[in-house]
């Protein structure tokens, strides 16, 4: 079993229950792992036998460019968006960051975690 880990995508995007939110949009930060049999990228040393770390961003990118209510179901799309593209034999952990959110109080960020 191997994993792999893509930290700290950072992307600008339109989020929230607010209307400000929707319009004025926040920074937000991804952690992508995906954990499986990777025996045979080990042993090939090709890209087409792994998990191509530019795809998962690509598809965290195009996830995150459509607005929701709510980080987790954006969570929700990503993880989707990554069990189609890659559907068999992998556990995917998705961490969604939303920086200074617009509560009440000094928050430096909320964050939702999704495994699947």
């Amino acid at each position: 079993m191997g994993l792999i880990e893509v930290k700290g995508i950072k992307l600008y995007a339109y989020h929230g229950c607010l209307n400000e939110e929707g319009r004025i949009g926040g920074h937000y930060r991804v952690d992508v792992g995906v954990q499986g049999d990777l025996g045979r990228a080990q042993q090939s040393d090709k890209l087409a036998d792994t998990i191509d770390y530019g795809r998962i961003t690509a598809l965290v990118a195009r996830e995150m460019a459509t607005p929701s209510k709510l980080i987790e179901h954006v969570a929700g799309r990503i993880l989707g968006a990554l069990r189609e593209e890659w559907p068999h034999g992998f556990t995917w952990r998705i961490v969604l960051v939303k920086e200074h959110p617009p509560i009440a109080g000094s928050v430096e960020e909320v964050a939702y975690t999704l495994e699947g």
